[in-house]
């Protein structure tokens, strides 16, 4: 069952085009995730998606209602945790959870079991205001309340943005039990490590969507040579390497570059291999040269499409 069917979204701010023609299905129960960087568009599609901002174009359907023509019945049944902390900060951690549990006619009480996991982590500090919590503790509460009224989709736009990487891990946890639970998971993500953590996601840059798939089918698409490169002087090095004909893209990824070799180079009677790409990085007078072939991770599969 496709719990959420998008068809051909359009949106526009002034000159700029937020989304532009996106179209996909998320089936029941799936976690999917939207990948991207700040800017692509992320923001926007949640928003129109929980009825809180109209598209310009286009249709979009959330457990059977339209969003626009049956607005109401779903915000009766989503929960929206939004990328900016946006509770109440001058009241206390459970006034806050009681708030959003009254406004859909339920109390803590009722519905404890839905948000034991997470927020009995954050319950000792209950009398506590929700401005002075931590930021893993605010996106805890954020949840909290998103959860309280049983949601048949829950939408978590970038969720895990400045939060500690224990807490990142602990609600991915929690994520992972809701899947389980039947709920259905759209979130939101700049942090390309955690597209394995979903079922299926979409890359998106420039409000259009690159490419739909599970994160291990993108990554067995990869279809270029790629190399680990470093040496002692790896802003020179980043220099060099793009300086190269072979090498058709550099980018800085941690304490190494990765570099893509033009694979109808290796067919050639001479092929561009690795120690020829160590003998032109020794011309250029690099010390401590390493090359390694790697593995495509997502990151790089982003990369590729962007170029």
């Amino acid at each position: 069952m496709k719990v959420v069917s998008v068809n051909n979204i359009k949106k526009t701010y002034k000159k700029v085009q937020a989304l532009n023609g996106v179209s996909f299905e998320v089936d029941k129960g799936e976690i999917f995730g939207i990948i991207g960087p700040d800017g692509a568009g992320k923001t926007s599609l949640f928003r129109i998606l929980t009825t809180l901002l109209l598209a310009d174009s286009g249709t979009a359907v959330v457990d059977g209602n339209d969003v626009v023509k049956e607005y109401k019945q779903i915000r009766q049944k989503v929960g929206y945790m939004p990328g900016r902390f946006s509770l109440y900060q001058d009241l206390t951690v459970e006034e806050n959870l009681k708030i959003f549990a009254t406004l859909f006619g339920t109390t803590i009480e009722e519905n404890y079991h839905l948000v034991e996991a997470i927020y009995s982590q954050i319950e000792p500090f209950k009398n506590r205001k929700a401005g002075a919590l931590s930021g893993g503790m605010k996106q805890k509460l954020a949840l909290s309340c998103a959860l309280i009224h049983e949601p048949v989709v829950l939408f978590l736009d970038e969720p895990t943005t400045g939060v500690d990487p224990v807490s990142r891990k602990e609600l991915w946890d929690v994520l992972k039990e809701l899947k389980h639970q039947g709920v259905t998971i759209l979130v939101s993500t700049p942090y390309m490590d955690e597209a394995n953590l979903c079922d299926r996601i979409a890359l998106i840059q420039d409000g259009s969507f690159m490419k739909i798939d599970t994160p291990q089918q993108i990554i067995d698409d990869y279809d270029q040579i790629l190399w680990s490169v470093k040496s002692k002087e790896m802003f020179r090095l980043l220099h060099d390497l793009r300086e190269n004909k072979n090498v058709l893209s550099c980018y800085a990824f941690g304490d190494v570059h990765h570099i893509t070799i033009d694979p109808s180079v290796m067919e050639l009677k001479n092929p561009f291999g690795a120690s020829e790409l160590s003998s032109y990085l020794n011309d250029k007078k690099h010390e401590e040269v390493e090359i390694s072939p790697i593995k495509a991770s997502i990151e790089d599969c982003f990369m590729q499409l962007i170029a």
